[in-house]
């Protein structure tokens, strides 16, 4: 999942409004909750934006949950600091999680301040990046997000939004239905050409071999170096005998 592309709110929410579709949007798997319609879960009937906050809490075990555990590389939280997050969420008292956790009570609370001072520098950081890069930098020269299961991180990945459409333009015959020319050995290339394939397949659903090449034969006719390379550059992951794949990013 692209945690960058969403708004402090709407990763805290777990969901976010689409104005386009007049929805909210679950930020894990993409349902949506039209607004203005009723929704009935669990012998109850909600409007569509506690409809979505119920859904993240009974699918995806609360939003909460889903961050402090990230399995991303933006997570640079350790395990403990993990389990100590998870217990000052919990509600309780430093004494509590002291016993809890087999620390004195005075540890708690550094790591308490400890926790505070680390988000005021993010705020701040935050605020300066936004004004720097974001209110005074055009679409078009913006670069585009890096995905989180990303595995070659360098310098191909320096790639505008304009380089981006650029790429697709001339890469694909269509792009809808979705129809490659060629595959290039070119690594910005690539990063682009996969990861438009990617969203050919469902976030949250996991696909057999044999259903990862129904959905690729139609793109490209050398499908097998195309699901290679998903896998390789992070948009993938299967298991270890391939009889399941799913969609990282």
């Amino acid at each position: 999942m692209d945690y960058g592309k969403f708004t402090l709110e709407e990763l805290k929410k777990g969901y976010r409004f689409d104005k386009d579709k007049e929805a909210y949007v679950c930020i894990y798997c993409d349902q949506t909750f039209p607004a203005g319609q009723i929704f009935s879960m669990d012998d109850h009937f909600y409007m569509a934006e506690h409809a979505v906050a119920k859904h993240i809490a009974k699918e995806h075990d609360g939003s909460f949950e889903r961050l402090v555990n990230a399995d991303t590389k933006y997570n640079t939280l350790t395990q403990n600091q993990r389990e100590l997050m998870t217990l000052f969420y919990s509600g309780l008292t430093d004494s509590e999680i002291a016993k809890k956790s087999g620390i004195s009570d005075s540890t708690v609370r550094r790591q308490r301040f400890t926790f505070r001072e680390k988000a005021k520098q993010a705020r701040l950081y935050l605020a300066v990046y936004e004004q720097v890069f974001e209110d005074h930098t055009d679409n078009e020269n913006a670069f585009i997000p890096i995905h989180d299961k990303a595995i070659y991180v360098d310098d191909r990945y320096l790639i505008t939004e304009q380089e981006k459409r650029h790429i697709l333009e001339t890469s694909f015959k269509s792009l809808s239905p979705l129809v490659l020319k060629n595959f290039s050995p070119k690594e910005k290339k690539k990063i682009v050409i996969l990861g438009k394939i990617a969203g050919e397949f469902q976030r949250e659903r996991h696909y057999s071999e044999k259903e990862v090449n129904e959905i690729l034969k139609p793109v490209y006719e050398d499908y097998m170096t195309l699901r290679r390379y998903l896998v390789m550059y992070g948009f993938m992951e299967r298991t270890k005998d391939g009889a399941e794949y799913w969609l990282t990013v």
